[in-house]
């Protein structure tokens, strides 16, 4: 009676732990599309937390890690040590806290740069372990993710009847986060944040939101009985890509356009007419040519060029990138071992040497050298590479499509550097992902885990 009591109050404390954990999980999946909006509003009325308001979801995180530790212990090394994803991560990890400790800016700066770059592969690493052993749970993040799009969807068709500088009212400034920006200085074509930290963030994670709608919608479809529900895709769909479009970010129009080509052919593939292939090649190569046709248009140079001389600075965005990508380059190549960790980006801010780079695998290399560039991009692969492996499933198939979108969009910009967008498709990911490494395959047990 004794043991039974005893196993009873063991199960029911694992029980509230297990609870614990995701709850903590979740709210951060839930809380992230507000992050700015939050952070500006409580930073701009109590000046004394607008430093470390910005590092709530960090915190929550490291709660979340010693409750997993305490919750699963010994049998994390166990069931994870031939795992690949969680080696690499740790890696990169680990890498990344022993260059922090010599980083050429040090202090606020190097801690703020291990937050940048960590928290998403953090996040990524207790989502992985948390629903390989709790599977249930997977399904509760989706629809916080889901509820999230829609708060970020419908604060953007908000700001289209409330007057362009309504955020102001939150504390967006100059100094903080801009409330609106222009394409090309130009008043006619305002850029929208939503809730995201500016229009170029809002973009990339419409992506998201698109590729896995428009597989959805797919999906759905096909099921005759069920055509009510293709209005619930159609919503996240069509606005998402109107939060792509007026986010004026060239590199998330291309993007998005690819990745839903991309799912389009996953979920329809050879079921698909050669007239309908033929038609849609015909339609691109009929885009091209109205771009071709529209080249000499304000439109033209002002929303896709970003050169108007009548409205735009005399130094473009696009001398920006360049020199921005030139210069990272050769800084790359001079170290090999990278200049530390924090010394780019927001983080680099905080120290003495500011400065920005414009691309996402230029500027990992110039924080962890030659050796983290690699250890990223052989982890984003298998990332990938696990998304592909649910390719049966259409959340898989939309959160490939908009990974290959965004590797895309982090040419041009440091993509993952964002709150929002890196949590999101990272923890979503994890979730996809967690369910391919099995006992046959990398060693974890089959057992059902106490």
């Amino acid at each position: 009676m004794k043991h039974a009591i005893l196993r009873l109050a063991t199960l029911r404390y694992r029980s509230i732990l297990d609870r614990i954990i995701i709850g903590l999980l979740v709210a951060i999946m839930a809380l992230i599309v507000i992050h700015a909006p939050l952070s500006v509003f409580i930073g701009s009325k109590i000046p004394v937390l607008a430093l470390s308001i910005k590092a709530w979801k960090e915190i929550i995180m490291a709660i979340a890690a010693l409750l997993v530790v305490l919750r699963y212990g010994q049998r994390l090394v166990r069931d994870f040590r031939r795992d690949p994803l969680i080696i690499l991560c740790g890696l990169y990890v680990v890498l990344h806290i022993v260059l922090a400790l010599p980083s050429a800016n040090g202090g606020l700066a190097a801690i703020a740069g291990l937050m940048v770059d960590l928290r998403y592969i953090a996040y990524f690493i207790l989502i992985y372990v948390v629903t390989r052993y709790n599977p249930r749970y997977r399904a509760r993040l989706w629809h916080t993710a889901a509820i999230g799009a829609a708060v970020v969807l419908e604060s953007l068709l908000a700001q289209f009847v409330l007057p362009v500088d309504f955020l102001k009212y939150l504390g967006y400034n100059k100094t903080t986060i801009a409330p609106y920006m222009l394409v090309d200085m130009n008043p006619a074509f305002v850029r929208y944040n939503s809730t995201l930290r500016g229009p170029n963030p809002l973009g990339a994670y419409a992506i998201i939101v698109v590729s896995v709608a428009v597989a959805w919608w797919l999906m759905r479809m096909k099921k005759l009985r069920d055509r009510w529900w293709l209005v619930l895709p159609a919503f996240y769909s069509v606005v998402g890509l109107v939060a792509v479009w007026v986010s004026y970010s060239r590199s998330a129009l291309v993007a998005a356009a690819g990745s839903i080509g991309l799912v389009a052919a996953l979920q329809l593939g050879c079921r698909v007419s050669r007239r309908v292939w033929l038609a849609g090649i015909g339609i691109m190569i009929a885009c091209a040519a109205g771009l071709y046709l529209i080249r000499g248009t304000e439109f033209f140079h002002t929303v896709i060029i970003h050169d108007n001389p009548a409205t735009g600075a005399h130094a473009t965005s696009n001398d920006d990138h360049a020199k921005s990508l030139s210069a990272g380059i050769m800084r790359m190549a001079q170290q090999p071992l990278g200049a530390g960790v924090g010394t780019t980006g927001s983080a680099a801010a905080y120290g003495s040497t500011p400065y920005i780079i414009e691309n996402q695998y230029v500027m990992v290399a110039h924080e962890v050298g030659w050796l983290g560039l690699v250890l990223f991009m052989v982890i984003y692969v298998l990332v990938l590479h696990g998304l592909w492996r649910q390719q049966r499933q259409w959340y898989a198939v939309g959160l490939w499509a908009s990974g290959i979108g965004l590797a895309f969009v982090g040419i041009v910009l440091p993509v993952w550097a964002d709150d929002t967008v890196s949590i999101v498709w990272w923890g979503l990911a994890a979730a996809v992902c967690s369910k391919n490494y099995k006992g046959e395959i990398y060693g974890i047990s089959h057992k059902k885990t106490a």
